[in-house]
């Protein structure tokens, strides 16, 4: 079992393995995040929802654990490549595939994405689960009293020239994200040997679809608070 997980291919399977649970729980986050467009009520029903549900409170600490493996098997990966840049075998199989500006700069897409995901903790999870904040104020929905979440993410959103620069960091963690996506989904189907020639095609349509669905959804966000959450 040890020399499966040390492998080349051992990391690459568990990279992928969690990298399918990243590419669900981005979706049910944006589904979640969606809910700032239809207002106050809305959102703060789902928050409250997400925040005391049992089953995502045991889903949480296991996302974070796929996070990081995730994280350290792809650094692992990517200093082995560049260890191994030389191989011919590297090299034939990164020209057969025609690689993507995306698939080359995936470590570096990564990273990106981290800080991203580290900021956005900073400035919502942490306040939430942690450190509190005025605008989390209590409020009465259907007899049921929550936190206002909704204002916290307004608020920083139109929080003036902080707000405009957060929401360019936002929107560009979205494109960012996208991009990951994109190479990451087929990619992840590919390695566990759920992919040919004629399903790579698809695969790669189907998650450039998503990766598009994901950014602008993401994106959507920060521009629609700047415009209707005044």
């Amino acid at each position: 079992m040890s020399n499966v997980v040390s492998s080349s291919i051992g990391k690459k399977f568990f990279m992928s393995i969690t990298g399918f649970f990243l590419v669900v729980f981005v979706a049910v986050h944006l589904t979640a995040n969606l809910s700032l467009l239809f207002g106050p009520r809305a959102f703060n029903l789902v928050s409250n929802f997400m925040g005391t549900n049992p089953i995502i409170q045991v889903m949480q600490p296991i996302l974070a654990l796929g996070f990081i493996v995730h994280i350290i098997y792809a650094s692992i990966l990517t200093l082995q490549n560049q260890k191994a840049r030389g191989s011919e075998k590297y090299a034939k199989v990164a020209n057969s595939h025609q690689s993507s500006w995306a698939s080359k700069n995936m470590y570096v897409l990564g990273g990106l994405v981290l800080v991203f995901l580290v900021l956005h903790l900073i400035n919502f999870f942490w306040k939430l689960k942690v450190t509190g904040s005025p605008l989390l104020n209590e409020v009465n929905i259907d007899g049921e009293k929550m936190e206002n979440a909704y204002a916290l993410v307004a608020g920083l959103f139109n929080a003036g020239t902080i707000g405009y620069v957060y929401s360019g960091l936002y929107i560009l963690g979205a494109i960012l994200l996208g991009f990951h996506l994109s190479h990451g989904f087929w990619s992840a189907f590919q390695t566990i040997g759920w992919s040919n020639d004629k399903w790579r095609i698809r695969l790669t349509v189907i998650g450039n679809l998503y990766a598009i669905a994901i950014a602008l959804g993401f994106a959507i966000i920060p521009i629609f608070l700047l415009i209707f959450a005044k």
